[in-house]
């Protein structure tokens, strides 16, 4: 059974094939099989779809090709449901559609014509390298923009979300494990209506918050840590990606508090900014300005502020780009302007996103300070920073680990959107 209403596909596809243009080679969009376990024997991964098929087809079954033919428009072939299925799954729900079974005969009536597969291949299938990333892009382009079905999944993905924040805040506390919290926290977005985690939770305290992705330990929460906390609920593919950062005891220590009041004034000043038409790699600068002068004030960075983002010193201590897009999948779509690559550096960071913002983004806002030993200890960023950091001075904070706080932004025609403004910062 599809996801969303037939209407919503049918606008979906609609969209799509405009873009793709009465020119189009054959397109194939492949939905991919499951994955079986290492010694698993008959044992297989949950199975993802790839986003394009899912996207256009609303279904989270293995097996089908979507197919656009620039001469008759779209036919789905489906897998349909096995007897095997019946017995040990139960429940599946037959989907309408060409049986997959008849692809192969169709395709070889069209050995003379140009051929594109996007998401799974098709067996058979010689797929042109060139018109395959011209077409993908030209998908990536219409799925940039959340529709109403795909912004109400986010809603209850953030509900979920919200939930599990506030318990992971109740949760922390001296002599509590990370990993302790990250069981609380997944319990409460569970019951709160999440069909899964939408990525690997990170609950890092001390200076297990200056890792970017810290997968959560046995260590024993102290009450002078500072403890960051990044998780999403998941609902039906589309996930929330939230980061707080939370005392242990009743209050930051002050060192703690200045890093972070630094940190929320970077986001809030880059959520600002979010309107169409702004520059991401604009919005980056923004906040890493207001991360410069606040480590300047505190005495950790020194020089021009427009020198210290030119250089990439600034990057020692926000590595990361200050976001990314997000909804189906915990990356969204991202991509780059034209005649962009992505390779770009923008005040010493490169960011996933290099486009202007356009309505029905849904972006990440989350920037961060961390005191990471790999970077600031590196003879090499040493040697070039020399006359830009106080070392002497820095020492005395790298106690404090690590901060980010992140929220999910949806670009309106009017002020920014913030979907996770309840959870408390």
């Amino acid at each position: 059974m599809a996801i969303f209403e037939a209407s919503i596909l049918d606008d979906r596809q609609r969209r799509v094939a405009q873009a793709f243009g009465k020119e189009a080679p054959i397109v194939l969009i492949g939905a991919g099989e499951p994955i079986p376990k290492p010694g698993g024997h008959d044992q297989v991964y949950p199975f993802i779809p790839y986003p394009q098929y899912y996207w256009l087809t609303g279904l989270r079954r293995p097996g089908g090709v979507l197919v656009f033919d620039p001469l008759v428009g779209w036919t789905h072939y489906v897998q349909h449901v096995t007897d095997a299925e019946r017995l040990w799954e139960g429940g599946v729900v037959e989907v309408e559609g060409e049986s997959v079974a008849k692809l192969d005969a169709w395709l070889a009536k069209q050995k003379d014509r140009k051929m594109v597969t996007l998401g799974a291949g098709v067996t058979g299938v010689t797929s042109d390298r060139d018109l395959t990333s011209e077409m993908a892009l030209r998908v990536d382009r219409v799925r940039r923009h959340l529709d109403r079905a795909e912004l109400a999944i986010m809603e209850k993905a953030v509900l979920a979300t919200a939930a599990g924040h506030k318990k992971a805040k109740e949760a922390i506390g001296e002599g509590v494990t990370e990993r302790q919290v990250q069981i609380a926290l997944e319990n409460e977005m569970m019951l709160y209506g999440a069909h899964e985690i939408g990525y690997g939770t990170i609950v890092g305290a001390g200076d297990h918050a200056a890792v970017l992705h810290f997968e959560p330990s046995n260590r024993v929460i102290d009450q002078d840590d500072l403890v960051l906390v990044d998780a999403g609920g998941a609902v039906l593919g589309y996930t929330a990606d939230v980061t707080r950062t939370y005392p242990a005891g009743n209050a930051f220590t002050p060192k703690q508090q200045a890093i972070y009041d630094i940190v929320h004034q970077a986001e809030l000043e880059g959520i600002a900014q979010c309107h169409v038409g702004v520059e991401w790699h604009d919005i980056h600068r923004v906040a890493a300005k207001v991360i410069a002068e606040g480590l300047c004030d505190l005495g950790i960075l020194k020089g021009e502020v427009d020198t210290l983002l030119a250089s990439g010193a600034v990057a020692l201590f926000l590595p990361h780009g200050i976001g990314h897009m997000l909804g189906l999948g915990v990356r969204g779509v991202g991509g780059c302007a034209p005649g962009r690559d992505g390779t770009e550096m923008y005040c010493g960071a490169r960011i996933r996103v290099d486009l202007p913002l356009e309505k029905d983004f849904l972006m990440t806002v989350e920037p961060g300070i961390y005191f990471v030993p790999a970077l600031l200890d590196d003879p090499n960023n040493r040697r070039e920073f020399s006359e830009m950091v106080n070392w002497d001075t820095l020492d005395d904070w790298r106690s404090v680990g690590g901060v980010r706080i992140e929220d999910n932004v949806v670009i309106t025609d009017d002020a920014p959107l913030v979907l996770t403004e309840s959870i408390p910062k």
